[in-house]
């Protein structure tokens, strides 16, 4: 497989975009197409903004096949332990069950170790189930109970 893991550029920006849009959840809360909605832009620019962020793409063969987002964050607690934050995973449907998921959670791992994090943590929605099952495969532990308060 000719996996190549990257920053993501504008240019990636409405593949992305339709990778997020392309599951049974975010089909209901995203909005692909061309123009892109202004405030992908502006969360794009935001998020190359911060160096504390990376919104990465897995591109095969020159095509977008998986995107995420790695947020590093600085804590006082566990003796000032950075943790590596992943959002935003998503692997394009027609390219599921082919090891690229797995491969992008083991380059977002071995991203947040170089960056001197002593933990990585995500969240994934109760309603995935198969995720769970796939990161827990991966070493990950349910050890807490996430909460979300929606703003909007």
């Amino acid at each position: 497989m000719n996996l190549v893991f990257r920053r993501a550029t504008t240019a990636d920006l409405a593949a992305i975009v339709s990778l997020l849009a392309d599951d049974p959840l975010g089909n209901t809360r995203e909005q692909p197409g061309l123009p892109l909605h202004p405030a992908y832009i502006e969360a794009f620019a935001a998020i190359e903004r911060d160096q504390n962020q990376l919104l990465a793409v897995a591109d095969r063969d020159g095509r977008i096949v998986g995107v995420l987002q790695l947020s590093f964050i600085p804590g006082l607690s566990r003796t000032g332990m950075w943790r590596g934050q992943i959002e935003g995973v998503r692997v394009a449907a027609g390219d599921r069950d082919a090891g690229i998921g797995r491969s992008m959670i083991e380059w977002a791992i071995a991203e947040c170790a170089k960056r001197g994090c002593g933990l990585v943590q995500l969240t994934s929605d109760k309603r995935r189930p198969g995720a769970h099952r796939f990161y827990e495969g991966l070493g990950f532990r349910a050890t807490h109970e996430g909460y979300k308060l929606d703003l909007k």
